[in-house]
């Protein structure tokens, strides 16, 4: 399941440019059987922050109990989609896609072979965890990541928003089965990570 290139740029996009994935938009909403019972979901599936306390849950094989994952209700296994994430006030957070056979139990390093195509930010560093990881420049002020699937292409590609940059892409991938939009607080704070609509504002 590895991708077979990488690459990251501090790559300056036109508008065109980004509104050429903005396009590929999907509304997707964050499913509570899959959430880690630490996380707290908002009524509207598009806001999830850890609240700090385990809550006590009836046992679903859909759900992440290692790790505070939570993933969407939708999935996709094929075509061109595209999700922004709202990462604004937060100091510690993972996002991308994830495989629907990912082990949501157990300790399992998230790369593309296990299923993962996820960036890492926190403790100083922001990263594509593969194997071995890609270390990425810090960018300051990282308020919105867009993230771009082209599930035919192999293709998966992160956007600082807000600056209009091409953050990182891994290309040559091979997916197999559902893709999930996956996100991970690692921050008790009440500031949520939120799934938002595009601004189509020009």
């Amino acid at each position: 399941m590895a991708c077979a290139n990488t690459s990251w740029s501090e790559e300056k996009l036109s508008d065109a440019e980004l509104k050429r994935v903005q396009q590929y938009e999907v509304d997707v909403t964050l499913d509570p059987d899959t959430a880690h019972p630490r996380l707290i979901l908002s009524e509207d599936g598009k806001q999830v922050h850890d609240g700090g306390v385990w809550k006590r849950l009836p046992d679903n094989p859909k759900r992440c109990t290692y790790f505070l994952f939570v993933l969407s209700r939708q999935s996709f296994s094929s075509g061109r989609f595209y999700i922004e994430v709202q990462v604004k006030d937060k100091t510690a957070w993972w996002l991308g896609m994830a495989r629907e056979s990912i082990d949501r139990k157990g300790l399992t390093e998230w790369t593309p072979e296990t299923g993962y195509w996820t960036l890492q930010y926190g403790n100083g560093l922001f990263l594509f965890r593969d194997n071995p990881h890609v270390f990425l420049p810090l960018r300051a002020g990282l308020q919105k990541v867009g993230v771009f699937v082209d599930y035919d292409e192999g293709l998966v590609s992160f956007y600082d928003v807000e600056a209009r940059v091409h953050i990182y892409s891994a290309t040559g991938c091979t997916f197999t089965g559902p893709l999930y939009p996956i996100l991970y607080d690692g921050d008790i704070n009440s500031a949520p990570l939120i799934i938002s609509p595009v601004n189509q504002t020009d």
